[in-house]
């Protein structure tokens, strides 16, 4: 994954969220219960490391909106 840059956080509640899960269909579950309860860019897709059991999933919430 690509590094959080400043512009992720630069000002209080705003937050990067990496979920780390065994499969595809939890880590957009826990998406979808994090953007219940505030405003994120969601990602349409996990990454998967090499040699790296699981997948990773990275999204961005404003927990000022919603």
């Amino acid at each position: 994954m690509k590094p959080i840059n400043d512009a992720h956080v630069a000002r209080p509640g705003l937050a990067v969220v990496e979920i780390a899960t065994s499969d595809d269909a939890t880590a957009f579950a826990l998406q979808h219960l994090l953007a219940a309860h505030c405003a994120i860019a969601p990602a349409d897709r996990t990454t998967r490391e090499p040699g790296e059991p699981g997948v990773r999933l990275r999204c961005f919430l404003d927990l000022h909106q919603k």
